[in-house]
């Protein structure tokens, strides 16, 4: 899902990275030495081969210079570009090859640092690095997708429920309906749309909760929250985030 030209979809998943040739270092057998028995002793065994491991994809050359004339938007801290910004960086350096900004920036979006601001959810951002236009939501929700995939590939831990929460807190910040947002962020795995499904049944009953415990609180007469809390012995902090949301979504 790259933004270079248009706005097409952002953040695909990436392309497959060119498999680098395995090292394998064989082990020699060492001669079996005689036991006291006269028996001949185990040879060693081989270590077993190691398995081929992708080469990590080196840096676009384009994309160190675009960090020193833009650092704002291509530094330390990466930021999500504005839509159009291929455009706005042939119109800023108009002896760029086309087809080089291209490539580099489709590298650049592909980044797991890019995707992680793309599913903070954060705003895009023009070539000074100010924002200029919200990310929508569906680009949002398809970046988080992508970012869990690659994290999963990494660990035996089931990170189900981190991205389940992680929808929830989009959903939420989306400031959408339910059955919008569920619309603009369905896609074509059935696996992901199934837990975008959980993920808004889980939002609708925490909604519930906080909306109770908003009227619970407004009939106990109490003004402070944390004695609120503590009377019904409820971790004060806990219901301040609950009291919050609550009062947000009446707005």
């Amino acid at each position: 899902m790259t933004e270079i030209v248009s706005e097409p979809q952002e953040q695909k998943a990436q392309q497959a990275a060119p498999q680098a040739e395995a090292e394998n270092t064989a082990t020699e057998s060492q001669p079996g030495k005689r036991s006291r028995r006269g028996g001949r002793g185990r040879q060693n065994q081989a270590k077993p081969a190691q398995a081929p491991q992708q080469a990590a994809r080196p840096q676009h050359p384009l994309l160190e210079q675009l960090a020193q004339w833009h650092p704002a938007l291509f530094g330390e801290q990466l930021l999500p570009f504005k839509r159009g910004i291929f455009e706005d960086l042939l119109s800023a350096h108009p002896e760029l090859d086309q087809s080089a900004l291209k490539t580099a920036l489709q590298q650049h979006t592909r980044s797991g640092r890019y995707l992680v601001a793309m599913a903070s959810g954060q705003q895009r951002h023009d070539l000074s690095g100010q924002p200029v236009e919200a990310t929508l939501p569906e680009h949002v929700h398809h970046a988080l997708v992508e970012v869990f995939r690659r994290r999963q590939q990494r660990t035996q831990e089931d990170l189900t429920p981190k991205l389940r929460n992680r929808i929830v807190q989009a959903y939420e910040a989306s400031g959408l309906a339910r059955e919008d947002y569920a619309e603009r962020v369905r896609g074509r795995d059935e696996k992901a749309n199934a837990l975008v499904a959980e993920a808004l049944a889980e939002a609708d009953a925490r909604a519930a909760k906080d909306e109770a415990l908003l009227r619970s609180f407004q009939l106990s007469g109490q003004t402070s929250e944390q004695e609120f809390a503590e009377m019904y012995g409820m971790n004060p902090h806990q219901v301040a985030q609950q009291l919050q949301r609550a009062r947000r979504r009446q707005q």
